[in-house]
């Protein structure tokens, strides 16, 4: 690969970075917000609801106008708004008569950013002349895990050394990330998605595939496989290590995010060397053992170690889910990949609520919940095989 394109690689993994900067770091403040502009947790937590709705939302838009204005213009949009969102927290809570209303407009605009990198950054490296398209995608996707560590480690540092006081400068520090990579993305090479000489599938002849549904659903069993865990980590980590609250948030998501980055970096560097399909089943097998041990394991340690191999098995499927999307549907285009991302989205979210409500039904029993949730990489297995014959028939159709 020409050392110009290994530019934009770089970029595109500093481009997930950004997005963990955008969904970690506000968290790490909410008693802060809550004690400075004297807003109740309940108001506050509804941050993380409307920053993943408005993602959930450009996820739903997003093909139509990335299309429209390119892809460069999207990217360097992207960036701008996840800086100017880093930005508007700094002052806009203040010199607005209803703080809560900076808030929300400051997460508002930075997950405008986040949404449009999340659908944005993986069909740029699948589009790059890679040689092996599942190894790029799953080094890609490893960023985020390692973004999300960084953003917690670097400022519960900077918070421990200078003071909860200077959050605003934490802020702006994370903001020069994506305002560097905005600058960035304005002069590297881009290839297209689909080739000139290919034409592209249009959105009516991809509904009507039925590899198209079935990937929709491993797409959402994926998201709903990372978070049905992931958003409990905590409270395992309280429970298994006897900590507090506040080192438990700490602890437990990143022991998750630790595993998750290392299964990714893992299949970053060696992916060559396996089947994507057979190391998809694996991790969903792993999965379902780690969900086991969290809800079966009588020790509250080992519940928290199944925490991190949950992690672990998690790691490539979504970008796994990705690539194999990428390779089944060729000429698929921005709106195979704004779909996809919609349906992780999804899936990230009715995974964890799928666990409260069973835990809910069983007085409060959270292991039940996440046993329950077992259903999900059970039904991505199952939904990769299908793929794979679905995809099978439909080449010997084409071949016959």
């Amino acid at each position: 690969m020409k050392h110009t394109y290994q530019r934009t690689l770089t970029a595109c993994y500093t481009g997930y970075v950004v997005q963990a900067i955008a969904n970690n770091f506000v968290p790490l403040l909410f008693l802060t917000f809550h004690n400075t502009y004297h807003i109740s947790m309940g108001r506050i937590t509804m941050l993380i609801t409307i920053n993943f709705l408005v993602q959930l939302l450009i996820d739903a838009l997003s093909a139509g106008f990335i299309d429209r204005i390119g892809y460069r213009a999207s990217m360097i949009l992207a960036h701008g708004t996840a800086a100017a969102g880093l930005v508007f927290l700094t002052f806009l809570p203040s010199i607005l008569p209803d703080p809560y209303l900076g808030l929300i407009l400051s997460v508002m605009t930075y997950a405008v950013g986040g949404g449009l990198l999340e659908v944005l950054l993986s069909p740029v490296v699948e589009a790059l002349p890679t040689e092996n398209k599942e190894k790029s995608m799953s080094l890609l996707h490893s960023f985020y895990c390692w973004g999300a560590v960084a953003v917690v480690l670097l400022s519960t540092i900077f918070f421990a050394v200078f003071g909860l006081e200077y959050w605003r400068v934490m802020a702006l520090l994370w903001a020069l990330i994506p305002l560097y990579n905005l600058f960035v993305f304005r002069k590297v090479p881009l290839c297209p998605l689909v080739p000139d000489e290919e034409e592209g599938l249009p959105v009516t002849s991809l509904i009507r595939m039925p590899a198209f549904w079935i990937l929709m659903i491993v797409m959402t069993c994926a998201g709903a496989s990372e978070q049905s865990v992931s958003q409990w980590a905590s409270t395992f980590a309280e429970q298994g290590l006897g900590v507090s609250k506040s080192i438990g948030d700490l602890a437990g998501p990143m022991l998750f995010s630790v595993c998750m980055g290392t299964s990714r970096l893992i299949y970053g560097l060696y992916g060559e060397k396996m089947n994507l399909n057979k190391a998809m089943i694996a991790s969903g097998i792993l999965c379902i053992f780690s969900y086991c041990m969290i809800s079966l394991s009588p020790v509250p340690s080992l519940s928290l170690i199944g925490c991190g191999i949950c992690g672990f098995s998690v790691g490539i499927m979504w970008p796994g889910a990705f690539s194999i999307a990428a390779a089944v549907l060729k000429g698929g285009g921005t709106t195979l990949f704004a779909f996809m991302a919609l349906a992780g989205d999804l899936g990230c979210s009715s995974g964890p609520t799928f666990v409260g409500l069973i835990a809910e039904h069983f007085a409060g029993n959270l292991k039940v919940g996440i046993l329950n949730a077992g259903i999900f990489p059970f039904l991505l297995m199952l939904g990769i095989l299908l793929v794979q014959k679905v995809h099978r028939n439909t080449a010997s159709r084409v071949h016959s």
